[in-house]
């Protein structure tokens, strides 16, 4: 398993940035479709662990080989079977009507773009929704494709296997509309949808929808040492499980206060405010100088915007009185807000206090208690 910064190209959403941390957890070494199942009933797991009720989640699996086979079955030439799966995938969003005319001549959206469509027959437009919406496996739509009746053949095992181990359809279950964008992907594919209700740009209810993906890449190591590694694996964004939880009131926020901010009153005495900084942090309190080249009003709206409790305060006046100056923001806050009037702002220094500089870590220890 791992976890990190990783990036999209794609239109960001509610959630859905650009730049994003996941984590994942991967099986590398078997081929066995016994991988892929447990991948499944581990995702669902982590939902579940995370606080997020059966029926309020579903692990939805298919198969690129599937897919494949079904290509092939149909006769659904390669040229277009790009377009196809990229139509198929949008089901959840357009609906068997917009579906259909991506896979026909094409569709203008909302905004008036025209997508060319896949150019394909009625007939196979027609068998196109039917497998896309089918619930069960269905020997017919593979028949006669070597790598369709493999992958109907890996998800039957999953399925068997889901079954013994307990897993209901309500948490792990096949859905031929499963496509997975990458196209690295060579057998099974998974996808986590979170059912709850959320509101979309225009505030109209819509589902969740996915917080994470993965599938099976045999080849994808190949690509990069030339040694074939069979492997599958699951992803979430953190981001957007996080905004789920939110949604549900899972969410736990941290209680770690935000740094200690020492301010620069003399750029010729950052080595002072430097050690100041380390006697914090050596006490295990967190502490930062402030890096920028900005006065005193801009350091102190970095600090709030910080969010730091405290700042530390050492002009040359208090450095020859052997002083430091301690200004507790959160309790400056407090009593900020029962002044009424900005003269009586000015004349108090609120929750600012002075201390002997050799006191500063007892005195900001007794500050955040």
């Amino acid at each position: 398993y791992r976890q990190g910064w990783v990036f999209r190209n794609e239109k960001p959403g509610p959630g859905r940035y650009r730049q994003f941390m996941q984590f994942d957890a991967d099986t590398v070494g078997t081929a066995s479709p016994a991988a892929d199942a447990e991948v499944c009933m581990m995702a669902a797991d982590t939902m579940e662990a995370l606080g997020i009720a059966r029926g309020q989640y579903v692990m939805k699996f298919n198969s690129r080989k599937l897919l494949d086979g079904f290509t092939e079955t149909y006769g659904i030439s390669d040229d277009v079977k790009l377009t196809w799966l990229r139509a198929l995938d949008k089901l959840d969003r357009l609906g068997n009507e917009g579906v259909a005319l991506l896979l026909g001549k094409g569709r203008k959206d909302e905004s008036g773009d025209f997508t060319k469509g896949a150019g394909l027959t009625e007939a196979q437009i027609e068998a196109s929704l039917a497998f896309a919406t089918a619930t069960s496996l269905d020997a017919k739509f593979v028949s006669g494709s070597k790598s369709g009746e493999e992958g109907l053949a890996d998800l039957q095992a999953m399925e068997k296997l889901f079954a013994s181990a307990g897993y209901g359809t309500d948490r792990v279950r096949y859905d031929s509309s499963v496509v997975r964008g990458l196209e690295y992907y060579t057998g099974p594919v998974f996808e986590c949808e979170l059912l709850m209700e959320t509101k979309d740009e225009d505030g109209k209810p819509v589902r969740f929808g996915s917080v994470g993906g993965g599938g099976r890449y045999d080849d994808l190591v190949a690509r990069f040492t030339g040694a074939k590694v069979p492997a599958t694996g699951f992803s979430i964004g953190v981001s957007r499980l996080y905004s789920a939880l939110k949604l549900v009131g899972k969410a736990q926020e941290s209680n770690v206060l935000a740094p200690v901010v020492v301010l620069v009153m003399d750029k010729e005495r950052q080595g002072d405010y430097w050690r100041m900084v380390t006697e914090l942090r050596n006490a295990g309190i967190r502490a930062e100088m402030y890096m920028g080249t900005a006065g005193m009003k801009a350091q102190m709206k970095y600090a709030d915007k910080r969010g730091a409790p405290l700042v530390i305060i050492q002009g040359g006046d208090e450095k020859a009185r052997g002083e430091v100056q301690i200004k507790d923001l959160r309790r400056g806050a407090e009593l900020a807000a029962g002044i009424e009037s900005r003269e009586e702002y000015a004349s108090q220094r609120l929750a600012q206090f002075s201390v002997p500089e050799a006191e500063l870590v007892a005195a900001v220890t007794a500050a955040l208690a």
